[in-house]
């Protein structure tokens, strides 16, 4: 049998009337575009529809292949188990999760294959043939495989006996019905830890994985009386309880959980939580009902990483470590303004510089639960306690010490570390960090006890500030004659940046030009710069470099405070800025699927979007409008909205990007006087007047949801002369009745929702009066978008629009003032 894919059908047909679930041997799975799911990025390989007899709603379970990559096109797959369901509403949600991956440590390519062999055994295989994963079930007697009704691959003989399946090989995920059998776990993956669950003799304990591994909750039940043999512990989820097996048939204890009014899955969190999902209705959604660990009684700064590595948490806040009595310390946050991220060294522990490092005592920290089986440990008292310590100094991989007043713990990766009081344990529990000094810093601790070292110290430092203040004085009579003799810096280069509280993260132009490797990777450009790829830490960023310093340093810093104080979902996040002489640069957060305008204008050769996430995307643009307009302590008008300046994320949110022409005004200001900017085909009518307010933002939201419906561009000198202006063609199509005609033809989908298409079409004909006192807030789109509200009188609308209502600025302005691409 050659190779074939059975592509998954979102269609709301019987369970028993699906022939997609299962599959026999001799069949090839190819991880091919042909089928690709533009919802979610998946190639679904076999799939059934599960139906609740309780409710009207319906979940799709299919096997395939799932983007795991923020890369365009997708370089990462998981050949993988989902569930989930399509809402196609006016702001649609489509829910897919991911409760099962065969190979989550290796993703495999495009044209990856996935093979039933002659012999029964499942393979899948990257690109180049290279050997990934398998079921290892070769010679066994496979005579099929299915998926069921709970997501469960299984690989059946002749008498439908199972021979493998996937349910005893979980990921991070148990359903109704399956068990975590000794042996086995459930592990979830951060870039600060490992985290595991699994069933050991007589409980469930949960670790994060390091040297040693950190045990932060164990539930134990009593072991019964009797000999239990060989038969492991079995912990299984259930309709309402988590049931706990120990030896053959003997049920020692329950949990109780919520019972299910859907279905339910319990999955271990990238946080640590362990949690019990269910879908539910009318939101159609997953939704947490009940935190299991949390309702044990687990202390929320007993997480590993609540806080991040170094992190101390105490009473739910997380804080970087301090020393004893001092309000200093050798750790700063890694985000000042998320300090659950955890702190970083503020001077990095380098190996090569051993004879500097020391420990920085942090009294009360309980860190380990008391069970300290295989831990490095040493049998406590003063004398070995300090030898201890001096191990741990010399070796590199050691990071701290712990002393629990019984034993000396060595710990080679510092997660979160839990502050508590003394009482609380019952015995006194400190953590010594490891930290590096610096030389200078490093000679000093020393020199106090050496006085005569101390003295000669003392003249060589005198003889050094002699020649520096020498050479100081030097340079400022140098300094002031350079500036008499009129030196070209900026007249404002000495302005204090720190004047100026709640700014962004100041870099240095070196650091950026070294994190955009030269600045080679260039990500777009426009009128005012370029953006190029770059990467700070593990993060990647997007660094614009302006073309000129086109104002003043004092003006250019007040203006990156405002926009560095706005954070929103729905607008790109301004991580910092560089300011040095002329260069003037802009860090943001990298959005990894690019402008919109490469998703709506098919230049890419990509496949339609479909209509919920258009719906979705107009959506969270204007939740991010309003909030500039609405929410921030001075009103922003972004000047400047257009697909370009719409950035989109792996899950096709969006986020409005770029606000080099932004405007700010005061909240009494009714309307600004300004120097016409933006770009052609999207400024409003009163830019004639330079009189403007928030609503030139509406207008061009208006030229944008048309956009998005129709797949062209505003202003398209392709199309034949009456179509070449979109706004133009608009009122044509509306006064004829033909709206219908400006759907994108791309796509089918959005012809057969074409009723809520057009209703579209009339929120944007409300954005796009002439008089900008008729158009709607972005709080009031908001409300027409969620359903809460109506479009204004349709009729009104249309009479104001059809008169004389041309688009302002069709032909091209002052380059100097219009902005390209950016």
């Amino acid at each position: 049998m050659g190779p074939s894919v059975l592509f998954f059908l979102a269609a709301a047909t019987p369970l028993h009337a699906l022939d997609y679930s299962t599959a026999k041997p001799s069949t090839i799975w190819i991880n091919s575009d042909d089928f690709f799911d533009n919802r979610n990025y998946s190639r679904n390989i076999f799939s059934i529809v599960q139906t609740q007899d309780h409710s009207d709603f319906q979940l799709y379970i299919a096997a395939g292949f799932y983007c795991v990559s923020s890369m365009f096109p997708c370089d990462k797959f998981l050949f993988a188990v989902s569930i989930g369901d399509f809402v196609d509403t006016m702001v649609g949600i489509y829910n897919r999760q991911i409760v099962w991956s065969a190979n989550g440590a290796r993703p495999v390519r495009e044209n990856a294959t996935l093979e039933f062999t002659a012999d029964g055994n499942l393979v899948l295989a990257d690109a180049d043939g290279t050997h990934i994963w398998s079921s290892n079930t070769s010679s066994q007697g496979v005579d099929g495989m299915k998926i069921t009704e709970f997501g469960n691959i299984v690989l059946f003989d002749h008498k439908n006996a199972i021979v493998w399946q996937s349910f005893d090989h979980p990921t991070d995920t148990v359903f109704t019905g399956q068990s975590l059998v000794e042996g086995t776990r459930l592990t979830s993956s951060t870039s600060v830890a490992t985290m595991y669950i699994t069933a050991e003799r007589g409980g469930l304990f949960a670790y994060a994985e390091s040297t040693p591994p950190k045990l932060y909750f164990e539930c134990s039940m009593p072991i019964p009386v009797g000999n239990i043999g060989n038969y492991p512990t079995k912990v299984t989820l259930m309709n309402g309880s988590l049931t706990f097996i120990l030896g053959q048939d003997f049920l020692n204890e329950s949990i109780t959980l919520p019972v299910a009014q859907s279905t339910q899955y319990m999955r271990l969190d990238s946080d640590g939580h362990l949690r019990l999902y269910e879908w539910s209705g009318p939101i159609e959604r997953w939704t947490v009902v009940y935190d299991i660990l949390g309702s044990l009684g687990i202390d929320p700064c007993d997480y590993p990483t609540v806080c991040g590595e170094y992190g101390v948490c105490r009473g739910g806040q997380c804080t970087c470590p301090l020393e004893s009595n001092s309000s200093s310390g050798y750790f700063k946050p890694m985000d000042e303004r998320k300090p659950n991220l955890g702190c970083t060294p503020l001077t990095p522990i380098s190996c090569e510089e051993i004879q500097h490092h020391q420990f920085l005592a942090i009294p009360n920290i309980y860190y380990y639960d008391q069970n300290y089986t295989n831990f490095h440990s040493i049998t406590y008292n003063e004398t070995i306690m300090d030898a201890c310590k001096q191990a741990c100094l010399k070796n590199c991989s050691c990071m701290a010490v712990l002393s629990t007043g019984i034993e000396c713990v060595w710990v080679t990766k510092i997660l979160s570390l839990h502050s508590i009081e003394p009482e609380t344990i019952g015995y006194n529990s400190s953590a010594y960090l490891k930290v590096q000094l610096s030389p200078t810093n490093g000679d000093k601790e020393k020199a106090h006890l050496n006085p005569s070292k101390k003295n000669k110290k003392k003249v060589i430092i005198g003889a050094t500030v002699g020649v520096i203040a020498t050479l100081l004085l030097l340079v400022i009579v140098a300094a002031i004659y350079l500036r008499r003799r009129g030196d070209y810096e900026e007249k404002d280069e000495e302005f204090d940046f720190d004047q100026l509280t709640g700014m962004p993260t100041r870099f240095s132009f070196k650091m950026l030009r070294e994190c955009t490797e030269g600045f080679s990777r260039k990500l777009g450009e426009g009128g005012f710069g370029s953006v190029f790829e770059g990467k700070l830490g593990e993060d990647k960023v997007a660094v614009k470099r302006l073309e000129s310093a086109r104002q003043g340093k004092k003006e250019f810093l007040e203006e990156v405070q405002t926009i560095g104080s706005i954070e929103h979902i729905n607008l790109v996040r301004l991580i910092g800025f560089c300011a040095e002489k002329f260069e003037r640069l802009l860090v943001y957060e990298y959005v990894s699927r690019g402008s919109l305008d490469r998703w709506i204008y098919y230049r890419h050769e990509n496949a339609p979007l479909d209509w919920c996430t258009r719906c979705r995307i107009i959506m969270d643009i204007a939740k991010g409008l309003c909030y500039l307009h609405e929410d921030c302590r001075r009103k922003i008008a972004h000047l400047d909205i257009k697909p370009q300046n719409i950035l989109l994320d792996d899950n096709f949110n969006a986020k409005v990007a770029n606000f080099g022409l932004c405007k700010l005004m005061n909240r009494d200001q009714s309307k600004v006087v300004t120097m016409m900017r933006g770009t052609p085909g999207y400024l409003a009518p009163e830019w004639l007047t330079s009189s403007i307010t928030e609503k030139v933002d509406v207008y061009s939201f208006g030229v944008v949801i048309m956009e998005i419906i129709s797949g062209r561009r505003n202003i398209d000198n392709s199309q034949p002369g009456e179509n070449f202006h979109l706004i133009n063609l608009l009122r044509e199509k509306e006064q004829t009745n033909q709206l219908i005609d400006l759907i994108d033809r791309h796509s089918e989908e959005m012809i057969s929702c074409k009723e809520e298409v057009i209703q579209m079409m009339k929120l944007a004909l409300w954005c796009l009066q002439n008089d900008s006192t008729r158009r709607p807030s972005m709080s009031t789109v908001i409300k027409v978008l969620e359903g809460v509200a109506r479009i204004e009188t349709s009729e009104a609308i249309l009479i104001m629009f059809a008169k004389n209502n041309a688009p302002a600025y069709s032909a091209p302005s002052q380059a100097s003032i219009i902005s390209g691409p950016r």
